[in-house]
C-alpha cells in the first residue's frame, strides 16, 4: 500500500549531492524559508487518509484511527456497493477490487471520513510491437518550427498530419512533439512552450485554419484571404528566418475571427454545433477558466500592452470567482465562447493528425511532451491558486555545464495538496496529455521524486530539493498509461538520483539516452548492443546543440558570448573535454564500421562532414534502445539551436525555423535514403 505524508521535515531534504559527488548543505536561510511556506494543510478530522494506493492484486487493508465502532460504505468506480462494520484497533480488509478509482466512506457517531482507494497496475502500458522485440524509429519535431507551403509561418496541425504521413511512407513508428500546451494568445512574444499559460490545454496557434470549413464558407473570410495586404504579410511570416510570434498570432486571429462570425450563423442543431456544446460540457470549469482567462487577457492587454498575466491585472480580476470576473463573463460571452471555440478546433485538427497515425497503422504514432510546470501567471495559477507555491520557482542546482544553476520560473504543486486532493490534480492532467497519441515524454521525470524550489527573487544557488509521493505518482501514471494504451517516456537526464532509476524501470517508464552523454571512456563511446533496450535513444535534443554545432562547440562558443561560462578555465576545459569527445566517438564510429577507417580524427580537430553525420545516424539506428528519436535538424545539418537553456532575452529561444520546407524535406533523395537505412538498420535483429 501506499500512503503519503503531510509532514513538512519529511518533504525538505537537508543536503544534496551535487553534480561532482559530494554532498551539500542547503543554505539556512533557505531551510527556514521552506519551512514557513510548506505548512500541512487545515485538513478535517478523519479516521483514514485522504488516499490510499494498493497495486492489483495486493490485500487492501487499511487501519482506521477509531474511538468507536463505525461502519464503513466501499463504493467501486462501476458503481458496485460492499459494507461492513469496524472496530477501534481493527484492521480494515476491503474485498478484491479491480484497476481504478473507488471511493470508501467510514462514519461514526460524530464523524464521517472518506478515503479515496486507487487500484493500479505494476507498470505502464507498452506497445505490443515493443513487447515483441521490435526497435521502432520516428521523427521528433518542435512543431513551431516547420517551414510548408501551407502554413501562416508557424507549423501547425496541417502540417503535423501531412508529417505523419510522410513519416509513415518511411518506416518511422512515430512523430515526437514538443509540448502543445496552451500559451498566451495575447502575449504572442511569451513563446516558450515550457512556460504555459495551462497544460491542460492546447495552444490554438496550431490551428490549421485552411482546414476550418468556416474559414472556407465565410464569404467574409475569402475576401480578407484574397487581400493584397493579407498575402503580403502571409508571405513575410512564412519567409520569415524566424517565427514572427506577433505577426503569426495577429494575422491568425483575424482569420479565426471572421471564420467564427460564419459559425455562429449555424442552426443550434447541425452536428458540428452539436459536438462543439458536447467539448464544451465536457471540458467543464477548467475549460471555461481556461478561456475566460484568454478574454481576459485580451481585454486588459488592449487597455494596457505592459500588462502580462492575473498577476499585473487591476486586483477585481485577480480573482476567478470575484464579482467583476462573472460580470465580464457575462458581458463578454461571444468573446469567451470564441476561445471555447478555438481550443475545440485546435482539438479536433490533434484528434484527426491521431486518426491518420492509426490509418498508417504506426505502432505508436504521436507521442506527446508534458511539461515540467506552468507559467506564474497564467491560467492554470489563475484558477488553482491554492495547489502553486506562487512565493518560489523550480530548477536546477548548479552543475558543470550550469555553474550558475537553472530558474525556470515555474511555480512548483504544493505536494501536500495535492495529496489531500487525492492527486486529483495529476489524474486530470494525465488525462488531457494522453488522450489522441501512443506515447507521452515527461519533461524532468525526476520531478515525481523531487523538485529544486528556489526562493523568489534568489538565484538558483539557493534552492533546495523537496520531495513529492513519488509511489503514489508513478502508480498512478501506470493506471492512466494503461487505460489511455499510451506509453511514457521519462527524460531523465542530469543527475538521477539512485531512489528513482529503479521505480521508473520497474514501472515501465522508458529512459532517455542521449548520445552527447553516453561516452564510456577517453577512446570510447557506449556501442550500439550496449545501450538499455527499455529506453528511447536520441542524438541530442531541443535544449542541446544540433550535431554539428556540438561537432563546432558552437555551444561553448555561443554561451561564452551570453555570459553562461563565465569562469575562463571552466570554459577551457570544456572545450578540451569536447575536443576529446570527438576524438572517442570517431574512434567509436570507425570501431562499430559505421564511418571508414580512413577517416582523419588527429586530435578531435576532424571537420564536420556528410559522412560523419550519416555515420552518426547509423550508430544510434543500430543502438539496442527499444525507441530512436530523430531531429529533422539533424537530417539537414544544421548549426543554430533552438533553445539555449540559461537565456531569456539574449537568444531568440523557441522562433528558429527548419532550414526546408516540408515539401522540400520529403523531396529531398538523400533525406529519403537516409530514413530509408535508419529504418533498415533498425529493423535488424541480432
Amino acid at each position: 500500500m501506499t500512503m503519503t505524508t503531510l509532514n513538512p521535515d519529511t518533504l525538505i531534504a537537508p543536503e544534496y549531492i551535487d553534480a561532482h559527488g559530494k554532498p551539500r548543505r542547503i543554505p539556512a536561510a533557505t531551510a527556514q524559508w521552506l519551512h514557513s511556506v510548506i505548512q500541512p494543510p487545515v485538513a478535517t478530522p478523519s479516521a483514514l487518509p485522504p488516499v490510499a494506493i494498493f497495486h492489483h492484486g495486493e490485500a487492501a487493508v487499511l487501519q482506521p484511527v477509531l474511538s468507536t465502532a463505525a461502519t464503513w460504505e466501499l463504493t467501486s468506480e462501476a458503481g458496485e456497493r460492499w459494507s461492513g462494520e469496524c472496530q477501534p484497533d481493527e484492521t480494515l480488509t476491503l474485498p478484491a477490487l479491480p484497476e481504478g478509482y473507488h471511493q470508501l466512506t467510514l462514519t461514526q457517531p460524530v464523524l464521517l471520513s472518506r478515503c479515496s482507494l486507487i487500484i493500479a497496475p505494476s507498470r505502464c502500458y507498452e506497445p505490443p510491437a515493443l513487447l515483441a522485440g521490435d526497435k521502432l524509429w520516428g521523427c521528433c519535431v518542435q512543431l513551431y518550427t516547420v517551414r510548408s507551403q501551407h502554413n501562416w509561418g508557424i507549423g501547425d496541425f496541417g502540417d503535423l498530419r501531412r508529417m505523419a504521413a510522410e513519416i509513415a511512407q518511411r518506416g518511422g513508428a512515430f512523430i515526437g512533439l514538443n509540448p502543445l500546451h496552451a500559451l498566451f494568445p495575447a502575449n504572442p512574444d511569451g513563446a516558450s512552450p515550457y512556460s504555459p499559460s495551462s497544460r491542460r490545454w492546447l495552444n490554438v496557434l496550431y490551428i490549421d485554419i485552411n482546414s476550418v470549413e468556416d474559414f472556407r464558407l465565410s464569404d467574409a473570410a475569402q475576401a480578407w484571404w484574397q487581400q493584397p495586404d493579407t498575402q503580403q504579410r502571409l508571405a513575410a511570416a512564412r519567409d520569415s528566418e524566424w517565427v514572427d510570434y506577433p505577426a503569426v498570432t495577429a494575422l491568425k486571429l483575424e482569420g479565426l475571427r471572421l471564420a467564427w462570425r460564419q459559425f455562429r450563423r449555424r442552426a443550434p442543431d447541425e452536428p458540428v454545433m452539436q459536438e462543439f456544446d458536447a467539448f464544451v460540457k465536457a471540458g467543464g470549469q477548467s475549460l471555461l477558466s481556461q478561456a475566460l482567462f484568454d478574454a481576459l487577457q485580451a481585454h486588459q492587454r488592449a487597455k494596457n500592452p505592459a500588462l502580462f498575466g492575473w498577476k499585473s491585472w487591476p486586483e477585481a480580476y485577480q480573482h476567478p470567482d470575484s464579482a467583476a470576473v462573472l460580470a465580464f463573463r457575462i458581458e463578454h460571452s461571444d468573446e469567451v465562447r470564441f476561445y471555447l471555440w478555438l481550443q475545440w478546433l485546435a482539438a479536433s485538427q490533434f484528434a484527426a493528425c491521431w486518426a491518420v497515425c492509426c490509418a498508417q497503422q504506426m505502432p505508436v504514432g504521436l507521442y506527446r511532451d508534458l511539461a515540467v510546470g506552468v507559467a506564474q501567471d497564467g491560467a492554470e495559477t489563475w484558477r488553482e491558486r491554492d495547489l502553486y507555491c506562487l512565493q518560489a520557482s523550480v530548477g536546477a542546482p548548479p552543475d558543470i555545464l550550469g555553474p550558475l544553476g537553472q530558474n525556470w520560473g515555474l511555480p512548483p504543486m504544493d505536494p501536500q495538496i495535492l495529496t489531500m486532493r487525492a492527486f486529483t490534480p495529476w489524474i486530470e492532467l494525465l488525462r488531457a496529455n494522453m488522450r489522441d497519441c501512443g506515447a507521452l515524454r515527461i519533461d524532468h521525470v525526476m520531478a515525481l521524486l523531487r523538485l529544486w524550489w528556489i526562493p523568489q527573487y534568489e538565484s538558483a544557488a539557493e534552492g533546495a530539493y523537496v520531495h513529492y509521493p513519488v509511489d503514489a505518482l508513478l502508480a498512478i501514471l501506470a493506471l492512466e498509461s494503461q487505460r489511455h494504451r499510451c506509453m511514457v517516456i521519462g527524460e531523465d537526464l542530469g543527475t538521477v538520483p539512485e531512489a528513482i532509476v529503479a521505480k521508473l524501470r520497474d514501472s515501465g517508464v522508458y529512459s532517455y539516452k542521449v548520445l552527447y552523454f553516453e561516452q564510456t571512456g577517453k577512446r570510447a563511446f557506449r556501442m550500439p548492443e550496449a545501450w538499455p533496450r527499455q529506453a528511447m535513444a536520441v542524438v541530442t535534443t531541443h535544449d542541446m546543440p544540433t550535431l554539428r554545432g556540438w561537432w563546432q562547440s558552437d555551444d561553448l562558443t555561443l554561451g561564452s558570448k551570453l555570459g553562461l561560462y563565465p569562469d575562463k578555465a571552466i570554459l577551457a576545459g570544456l572545450y578540451r573535454e569536447r575536443a576529446a569527445a570527438k576524438k572517442a566517438l570517431l574512434h567509436t564510429l570507425q570501431q562499430q564500421g559505421a564511418l571508414a577507417h580512413r577517416y582523419p580524427r588527429q586530435r578531435g580537430r576532424a571537420p564536420m562532414r556528410r559522412a560523419i553525420n550519416r555515420a552518426v545516424h547509423r550508430l544510434v539506428a543500430a543502438s539496442n534502445s527499444a525507441l530512436l528519436g530523430l531531429q529533422p535538424e539533424e537530417w539537414l545539418d544544421m548549426e543554430q539551436p533552438v533553445n539555449v537553456p540559461g537565456t531569456v532575452d539574449s537568444y531568440p529561444n523557441w522562433r528558429r525555423k527548419l532550414r526546408l520546407s516540408l515539401e522540400a524535406m520529403f523531396a529531398d533523395e538523400g533525406i529519403t535514403h537516409l530514413l530509408q537505412e535508419v529504418s533498415r538498420i533498425r529493423q535488424q535483429r541480432p
